[in-house]
């Protein structure tokens, strides 16, 4: 799902900084407000896990790749606020250190994987699990659904955004001049591989995760969250 530079135009770019700085900036001032001394280690280990998860990812036609987030299971446990930190700093470090995702393009996978993905995974799970015991069924059910939906909700943004470009930046003899897939390419390949592989890989990771947690660590589970 990363998009690497020269994909997007720069006036796509700058709407996506646009979006993103004020989020960035809602973020800092919640997570500084509602996380305390002894979560903040837990955020460093939800970065690291969404890094690691994220660096199995499989080249996809259509000029991005497909792979799991890991950022609904970081979202339950310390917030989508804390999810949206902890994803940017992991999406940071691949742009600058691994090349993976482009630093023009950052702000556009933030908004997808760092944004998008937490806040609709973890309102999704808690719809699903609301008011239901720690140790409940429905919440490791509540898990899996929410990431497979989130992650394919960010797929199918992610194939907009790539199969728009050809119209909005064109050559005066017609060409793309970025992204050379329109909407009946990018859109099926991104949701069609979220749909059937890494969409059920963010599901069972993170219903898995829950369930794990129930059992060994329910006081991560208990702390509420409003947001």
């Amino acid at each position: 799902m990363h998009i690497p530079d020269g994909y997007l135009g720069p006036g796509s770019c700058g709407v996506f900084y646009l979006i993103m700085l004020p989020v960035w900036a809602a973020a800092s001032r919640k997570v500084k407000k509602t996380l305390n001394a002894r979560q903040i280690p837990l955020l460093a280990v939800g970065a690291a896990f969404s890094f690691v998860i994220m660096m199995f990812n499989i080249p996809m036609p259509g000029g991005t790749t497909g792979h799991a987030v890991g950022g609904v299971l970081v979202a339950i446990l310390l917030g989508p606020w804390a999810g949206c930190i902890a994803i940017t700093v992991a999406l940071l470090i691949q742009a600058l250190l691994f090349g993976d995702g482009g630093i023009t393009a950052l702000a556009a996978n933030c908004f997808n994987m760092a944004f998008v993905l937490p806040f609709a995974g973890y309102y999704i799970y808690k719809a699903i699990s609301y008011k239901t015991p720690i140790d409940s069924k429905r919440r490791v059910i509540a898990a899996g659904i929410a990431g497979f939906v989130s992650l394919n909700i960010a797929a199918g943004i992610t194939g907009f955004v790539f199969g728009i470009q050809p119209l909005l930046y064109r050559t005066p003899g017609g060409e793309a001049l970025y992204c050379p897939y329109g909407l009946n390419v990018a859109l099926p390949v991104m949701l069609g591989e979220h749909l059937l592989v890494f969409g059920w890989i963010e599901a069972i990771v993170t219903a898995l995760a829950i369930k794990y947690l129930q059992r060994y660590s329910p006081g991560l589970l208990a702390e509420e969250r409003k947001f």
